[in-house]
């Protein structure tokens, strides 16, 4: 049970190519960003999309299979946790953020090479 205390499941879009860094203590870490689709029908019977962004990041060897087979559109499951943290910008002011920790994740966009014709 304990973890279903802090655990988040998303499918999405990536919204950019994975930004792979190594850090001063010479971990790799792994950001970017994914959108999730929501849909409704308004009062009016339209239908209305919701699209909401989600910072990710993933560290250690995740963070480097992530960079290698994740490109920008791709659609994803990820597995992992929320985290907030703060940090201060270059001006000196602190600001706080929160982002999905991966654990696990998924591809399930097809290679270009297997990629059935329609």
């Amino acid at each position: 049970m304990n973890n279903l205390k802090n655990s988040v499941q998303l499918i999405g879009n990536l919204g950019k190519d994975v930004d792979l860094r190594e850090v001063s203590s010479g971990s790799k870490v792994a950001r970017f960003t994914l959108a999730t689709n929501d849909y409704y029908k308004n009062n009016k019977g339209e239908v209305i999309k919701e699209t909401q962004w989600h910072s990710i990041v993933a560290w250690g060897k995740t963070a480097e299979l992530m960079a290698k087979v994740l490109k920008k559109g791709n659609n994803v499951v990820l597995h992992g946790k929320l985290v907030h943290r703060t940090y201060e910008d270059k001006e000196g002011n602190i600001k706080y953020t929160s982002e999905v920790k991966v654990n696990e994740f998924i591809n399930m966009t097809r290679p270009e090479k297997e990629a059935v014709p329609f």
